[in-house]
């Protein structure tokens, strides 16, 4: 047990962040980060080795400067700097007409265009340097950490003159077609990150009680305008991977700013999509259809993994849930961990080489759940863990 303990606290350095979060800690789950804190506290010499690495990375993240949606360059539709603004990332110049537009698709293919717009760029990095902050005071008591956290958080969210206002009304924009779509809100998936950052922090000076419900105010707001607007809504009826990454996000949401009924709503949703977007063989048929379709086909069950972890902390056990089908998380587990173990040949379309490292969170989660030793084995050959290489 202490092998997969360890793994996660490297998982959690790395942004893979599949452990439980701070709302559920005395789960007897095997990631559960008391348990790590515990085997620190004790002098555990691999505990100590690993938080050296967090630690590392939590200093460096110290550096990272204070961002926000008032920095791009492009103003969004509606005039206001502080809407989040995106372009569809697979969406190019039509080269059948003059002036480019209508954009159009070629799944796959990143426009490099996207760059131009700050806002996607800053809040992945915003959200993974949050996390690493929010994990190291956890495990140290470092105020340095919750401090600089503190700070980054009053900037992006809180601060008047710099906040992000709680929409994606122009998220994932394409060009000629309309000034923001539903599909927009995938972009914030990493915001869940923020929410286990402050649930780290509980307990600091730096982050206070004023902070804390200022923020749950935004995310309540944020949460409202997902299951308001028309965007939001849209991505609510979304049938691929968008739509249980939309349920992820509100679970996590709903569940900070103790909103109960969403929290039920949205376990219920989870069930119906397992249900009917997994097909009798245990795949996805919408993310087969994508031109990166392993990518697409992980990257749908990472979210239903992610929700299944935060549905333990109301009480509900999803990844043991069966739905009237046949289906289940289990299910569609145990049928891509062949390939993704490389023990079969992946025969969907797939334009660029898959990268195999991508599957380390999942079979972190897998490990934990099934005791599974080539899970660990494949965890143990990822580049990014070579200090395990050397404890095991």
């Amino acid at each position: 047990m202490k092998k997969y303990i360890l793994i996660s606290i490297f998982c959690l350095l790395q942004q893979f962040s599949f452990a439980q979060t701070a709302f559920n800690f005395n789960s007897n789950d095997a990631l559960s980060l008391k348990k790590v804190k515990s085997l620190i506290g004790a002098g555990d010499p691999n505990m100590k080795a690993a938080l050296a690495e967090l630690v590392k990375a939590a200093d460096a993240a110290l550096s990272y400067k204070p961002v926000s949606v008032m920095e791009k360059k492009n103003n969004p539709p509606s005039g206001d700097k502080h809407d989040y603004m995106s372009l569809a990332p697979y969406f190019w110049p039509n080269p059948d007409t003059k002036d480019g537009l209508p954009y159009i698709r070629k799944d796959g293919q990143i426009n490099p265009e996207v760059n131009e717009y700050k806002d996607k760029e800053y809040l992945p990095q915003l959200c993974s340097v949050l996390e690493t902050l929010g994990l190291a005071y956890y495990f140290t008591n470092d105020e340095r950490y919750a401090s600089h956290a503190s700070k980054l958080i009053n900037v992006w969210f809180l601060d008047a003159a710099t906040k992000m206002n709680p929409n994606l009304n122009f998220g994932q924009a394409v060009k000629g077609e309309n000034d923001g779509r539903g599909a927009g809100l995938i972009d914030t998936r990493h915001l869940i990150k923020v929410v286990d950052a402050v649930s780290f922090m509980g307990n600091s000076p730096a982050w206070t009680p004023t902070q804390d419900q200022q923020l749950k105010n935004w995310f309540a707001d944020f949460l409202n305008w997902m299951q308001t607007s028309k965007n939001g809504t849209a991505e609510l009826k979304a049938t691929n991977n968008h739509g249980i990454w939309y349920d992820a996000q509100r679970l996590s949401f709903a569940l900070y700013t103790n909103n109960n009924k969403v929290v039920n709503e949205v376990i219920e949703s989870a069930k119906k999509r397992i249900a009917s977007q997994m097909n009798p063989d245990g795949f996805f048929p919408a993310e087969l259809a994508r031109t990166t379709s392993l990518h697409y086909s992980l990257f749908v069950v990472e979210a239903f993994i992610k929700l299944a972890q935060l549905s333990k902390c109301a009480g509900d056990d999803f990844w043991n849930y069966t739905a009237k089908n046949g289906n289940s998380l289990q299910k569609a587990c145990d049928v891509l961990m062949p390939y993704l173990l490389k023990q079969k040949q992946w025969t969907g379309e797939q334009i660029k080489p898959f990268n195999f490292d991508e599957s380390t969170s999942f079979f972190i989660a897998v490990a934990a759940k099934k005791n599974c030793t080539p899970c660990f084995d494949s965890i143990i050959k990822n580049s990014k863990f070579k200090l395990l290489q050397t404890i095991y």
